[in-house]
């Protein structure tokens, strides 16, 4: 069997992915990194899992706000420059935190108020890094070049929160300076990016272009299958916005416990990423994706009953691992199929139905802790995803028969 490593030089090799997906793994080293020290600092001065949920609610509420304008704006604009901006906003909002925290002013007020700003900020940013990369390499690559931007992201995520539980211990202070030092660098790679070949669309203002992401995505039941399947696995898996609760209060594992909870999907999802990466997915995409959604909501399960630090890891190892496979799919699916003068749009969707399910998903398991408690709420969750991935076999049909991704 020939070895893959032409193929996956050939991706870097291509100008502008380096920086792309640099940008977007210190971007994301920047964000988890700052979601371990709020969410410690933010139970740390309320003691209540209700302000762990209002967290994901404060930067859930301004991508709702935003997302279609977003959309619009990133097919119109150099999607490059949007993105360098809002990761400098970033880097400003976690200046604000260091700065609040140092002089011992931050309160919980403030810190919704500048997670909200920085919701804001991703509103935009998802969208113009997601439309990027599709441009820059072929699309038969694409599926190999989603991986490794995957397995990349995934680093982060596994590098952020375990220096972010490390640093907590030495000041939130110090941690939240070193987050807006990463979200420079990230604006700093994403400049380098080279301007598309492509003519920038400069469709007027509509309501029909605002929302013509909505439109397209509903015209394509794979599509929509995918990303609504997505978007409620993540909204009823929620856990991770419950793990400040099950490091402190059920593992007893401290700040660098959850740095290690808050890494172990991502160690997962690394895993399986470089596997993709050399072995891509070619046959029977859609039952895979199935698959995955099942194991997902199998290891929230898991997870939700543990009471032993290895197993919690394992678990949440488990579900990061099966998410990947789903995101491939997803991605690949939902880029190669829409064409470039509509990918801010329908990426600004994509970022509304996944991007923010995620902070949706911690609202509402933080809601649920507060009324039945964290381990009721979790395995409740798992169970719901498993629910969401029987019901939309039998919804979406040729999404269980997708078999590859061309059209």
């Amino acid at each position: 069997m020939p070895s893959q490593t032409p193929t996956d030089t050939s991706i870097l090799r291509h100008p502008g992915v380096i920086p792309t997906i640099g940008g977007r793994a210190l971007s994301s080293f920047a964000s988890q990194m700052q979601a371990v020290v709020l969410g410690w600092q933010i139970y740390a001065m309320t003691g209540r899992a209700f302000s762990l949920g209002l967290i994901g609610l404060a930067q859930f509420l301004p991508v709702v706000a935003l997302v279609f304008v977003a959309g619009h704006v990133v097919d119109r604009r150099d999607r490059r420059r949007i993105a360098a901006i809002t990761q400098a906003l970033q880097a400003v909002v976690s200046l604000n935190l260091a700065i609040g925290s140092a002089t011992h002013t931050l309160t919980p007020a403030h810190i919704y108020l500048l997670v909200a700003v920085a919701g804001a900020a991703r509103a935009f940013e998802g969208p113009s890094m997601q439309a990027i990369l599709p441009s820059l390499v072929p699309g038969s690559l694409f599926p190999r070049a989603a991986a490794l931007n995957s397995s990349m992201f995934q680093s982060a995520i596994i590098i952020g929160p375990s220096v972010g539980g490390l640093l907590y211990g030495l000041g939130p202070d110090f941690a939240y300076a070193l987050v807006a030092g990463g979200f420079c660098l990230a604006a700093v790679s994403t400049s380098f990016i080279p301007k598309p070949r492509l003519a920038i669309t400069r469709e007027p203002a509509s309501l029909a272009s605002f929302f013509g992401g909505i439109t397209f995505i509903r015209q394509r039941p794979d599509i929509l299958g995918a990303i609504s399947l997505d978007l409620f696995a993540v909204l009823l898996g929620g856990a991770t916005a419950l793990l400040p609760v099950y490091a402190r209060d059920i593992l007893h594992a401290g700040p660098l416990g959850l740095g290690l909870l808050r890494a172990a999907p991502a160690i997962g999802a690394l895993a399986v990423s470089v596997w993709l990466a050399r072995r891509p997915m070619r046959r029977h995409l859609g039952p895979q994706m199935f698959a995955a959604v099942a194991l997902f909501g199998a290891g929230t399960i898991v997870f939700g009953l543990s009471t032993s630090v290895p197993v919690s890891v394992a678990a949440l190892a488990l579900l990061g691992g099966a998410d990947v496979v789903s995101v491939v799919v997803r991605s690949s699916l939902v880029q190669i199929r829409t064409p470039d003068g509509m990918r801010g749009r329908v990426a600004a969707v994509n970022l509304l139905f996944i991007g923010s399910s995620n902070q949706l998903g911690e609202f509402e398991s933080g809601t649920l802790a507060a009324l039945v408690g964290a381990v009721p709420a979790v395995v409740l969750g798992g169970i719901g995803t498993l629910a969401v991935a029987a019901i939309w076999m039998a919804l979406f049909p040729s999404l269980r028969r997708l078999d590859t991704i061309e059209a």
